[in-house]
Parts: structure tokens; C-alpha cells; sequence
């Protein structure tokens, strides 16, 4: 028995990933796949903290918004972000005006650029990777957190990183490739989850 389901095109797809146009488009075409980038890892790290509390179509319609305000994610840019730029977006009604997340973002960026100093922001992640991939059959079975990414939450911070928590941290895993958990009978639970992303 699977979750699966198969849309009005015949191809079996995790449930969510059957919903909207544009999350069609994001579960066929991006999620689970590796996202190659700095700016790119970054904008999944700060649209996943952003997600938390609301519906993940809610922020890929906001997307492109994001990434206009944000700079396309250019940490540079945003760590030098002063309290008029926080205004600036606070006052931007096509994103999602949360204060602390918008100062978490250029918290984080300051961050990231001193990663690079050691190593940067793609291989730190890319060092939590799980030697095992989950085989969910069910929705029910996929984990929403794993040792992984507790550890890879708990060096984030270490590094001054915030709202970068275990759950959100797997969300981000999943995002970008490193855990599969497209249902095993979803036909995009292939190779190709591991093929880089198109950027959409």
C-alpha cells in the first residue's frame, strides 16, 4: 500500500506534490535534487526558516519576491543589511514581514560568510548527509527530523546561525537532495534525486 497518488497525467507523485501548478512544478523539477551554489543553498536555508509556521505553497508563490528584495541571495549583500533595509522589507507586503525572520537572514548571512574561511556553507551541510536514505511508503512514514540534522542544527548555531532548527534542518535536507524521502511509489523516487536543480 503507498500514498502515492497518480494525477490526471498518469505519473504516481507524493500527495502534496499533486496539488497547485507550482507545487507540481517544485516536486517534479527541484525538490530532493542538489542544489549547487552558495547563493542557491542560501536561499533554501532562509525560505525554510521563513516556511516555518505557514504553508510551503504560501512561500514559493512569494519566491520571486524573495529573491528581489534579498538580493538574489547574495550573502554578502544581506549581511550588510542596516535597520533601513529591515524596514524596507518589513514594509514590503509581497514577502512574509516577520521581523525576527528577516534579522535572522542577515544573522545568518554574516554568518555564512565567515564559514568561508572555513570550508563555506556547502560543504559544512553537505558533511551532515545521512549514510542511510529512509524508504517511506506512506506519508506517515516519512521523519520530519533525524540525528543529522539535530547535529547539523546544533553546528549551524554553533556558527551563528538561528532559526535553523532539527525539523527545519531536515526540511532543508529533503529539499536539497540529501535525504530522499519521496514516497517509494512516487515515480520521481530516482536516480535523478540527485541530479542538481533546476532553478525555477
Amino acid at each position: 500500500m503507498t500514498d502515492a497518488i497518480v494525477g490526471e497525467d498518469g505519473i504516481a507523485r507524493c500527495p502534496w506534490g499533486n496539488g497547485s501548478p507550482v507545487m507540481r512544478a517544485y516536486h517534479d523539477e527541484e525538490w530532493g535534487r542538489t542544489v549547487v551554489g552558495e547563493a542557491a543553498l542560501f536561499e533554501r536555508l532562509t525560505l525554510e526558516a521563513f516556511q516555518s509556521g505557514l504553508s510551503w505553497s504560501t512561500i514559493l508563490n512569494k519566491r520571486e519576491a524573495f529573491r528581489e528584495v534579498f538580493h538574489s541571495f547574495e550573502i554578502e549583500k544581506i549581511a550588510s543589511y542596516d535597520e533601513a533595509d529591515v524596514e524596507r522589507l518589513m514594509g514590503d507586503a509581497r514577502i512574509v514581514r516577520n521581523r525576527a525572520k528577516i534579522l535572522a537572514t542577515i544573522q545568518n548571512a554574516g554568518a555564512a560568510v565567515r564559514l568561508r574561511e572555513d570550508g563555506g556553507l556547502e560543504e559544512l551541510i553537505a558533511g551532515f548527509a545521512p549514510s542511510a536514505q529512509p524508504q517511506p511508503t506512506t506519508i506517515s512514514e516519512v521523519p520530519t527530523v533525524s540525528d543529522e540534522s539535530k547535529a547539523l542544527s546544533h553546528e549551524l548555531k554553533r556558527r551563528g546561525f538561528t532559526f535553523v532548527g532539527p525539523t527545519t534542518m531536515h526540511a532543508l535536507m529533503e529539499a536539497t537532495g540529501m535525504v530522499n524521502t519521496h514516497l517509494v511509489g512516487c515515480a520521481f523516487r530516482t536516480s535523478e534525486s540527485s541530479a542538481p536543480a533546476r532553478h525555477i
